[in-house]
């Protein structure tokens, strides 16, 4: 019925596992495909062109804006990153569904340009669980940490906004649950207005 891929904006505070989930779902099927975003930081060792990033100059980036290319951008520090719109469409009309991971301000800016967007917030199941986790990496400062969950409770604020929830207390359910989730996004109204197109001037030939 309607073959064309929907975008999907994934936030969660860092420690919900949202990285995790993706790699799953990913994984385990083949119809999405993650949004790559492009930026004008330098590449770091191992990164390639076109697969972590679309690597671009500060001028290229500001063309970008400029001719309205991108689908959303932010700048963090000294570099802009941003999410290039020809290359989501370019995977939608080849079907796949587009997942998009970013923060909550940037996601709120998807869902205002394109209202169709699906927006899911992955949480912890508690605040206790995410503390737990971000300790658990071992690889991050107290200080770090503590920032950490600071922006979550600010991050917390703007969760309501999103369309769906998904409490990650394990990745096998909660990517099963995600998957059912955008799926059955294909079947809405709004989703579908070519086959709906189609039906309606079928329906008038046929009353003739």
């Amino acid at each position: 019925m309607n073959q064309r891929g929907i975008l999907v904006v994934v936030s969660g505070f860092s420690g919900s596992g949202k990285g995790t989930l993706m790699k799953a779902l990913l994984e385990k099927y083949d119809n999405y495909a993650l949004s790559i975003s492009a930026t004008t930081r330098q590449p770091r060792a191992g990164e390639e062109n076109g697969r972590e990033y679309f690597f671009v100059t500060k001028e290229q980036f500001q063309e970008m804006i400029r001719e309205d290319q991108l689908i959303e951008y932010a700048q963090y520090v000294d570099n802009y990153y941003g999410t290039p719109k020809a290359y989501v469409e370019k995977q939608m009309d080849a079907g796949k569904d587009v997942i998009l991971e970013i923060e909550i301000q940037g996601a709120l800016k998807v869902k205002e340009q394109f209202p169709e967007t699906l927006l899911v917030f992955i949480m912890p199941p508690s605040a206790e669980e995410l503390k737990r986790r971000l300790v658990g990496r071992g690889t991050e400062t107290e200080e770090v940490i503590q920032s950490r969950l600071e922006r979550a409770v600010k991050e917390s604020e703007g969760i309501e906004r999103y369309d769906y929830l998904l409490v990650n207390d394990d990745v096998e359910r909660c990517s099963e649950e995600m998957h059912r989730l955008i799926q059955i996004q294909h079947n809405r109204a709004v989703n579908c207005l070519e086959f709906i197109g189609r039906i309606q001037e079928e329906l008038k030939k046929i009353a003739k």
